[in-house]
């Protein structure tokens, strides 16, 4: 299934609200930014881990959208966070990939890395496609 940026944030009103950019969409890798801003700051000046779970989960239902059947609307099931290191400076880079597509769920991992390009968070998850009857 393909669909443009104003799909995604019209489909998920909270991308927008969040201020997850699209950089890329492509079913085998989907590329997203969150800038920092000091409302999703914490302790420390780094985004915040429920910012940047948010910036995952977003990136995760888009690549599964993408490697689903048409009109197939994503749901995450379960999502696995490792954080590994805070993500301070300019903002957090998100990269997702499917692990393994099959008809009514997609596995995907979701790398969110700093401006430096240090690997900070891990997600996998594991995503619904429901039918949009």
């Amino acid at each position: 299934m393909a669909f443009t940026a104003e799909d995604v944030y019209r489909m998920a009103p909270y991308a927008r609200t969040l201020g997850v950019r699209i950089d890329g969409m492509d079913p085998a890798e989907v590329a997203m930014r969150l800038e920092w801003s000091e409302e999703l700051s914490t302790v420390g000046g780094s985004l915040h881990g429920g910012a940047l779970m948010g910036l995952a989960d977003v990136a995760g239902a888009v690549c599964a959208g993408l490697n689903g059947p048409a009109g197939a609307l994503p749901a995450t099931m379960q999502s696995s966070t490792h954080f590994l290191r805070p993500v301070a400076g300019k903002g957090a880079f998100a990269t997702c990939r499917p692990l393994r597509a099959g008809k009514s769920n997609v596995n995907v991992e979701i790398d969110i890395r700093d401006e430096t390009g240090r690997l900070c968070v891990r997600v996998v998850q594991l995503v619904a496609l429901r039918s949009a009857a």
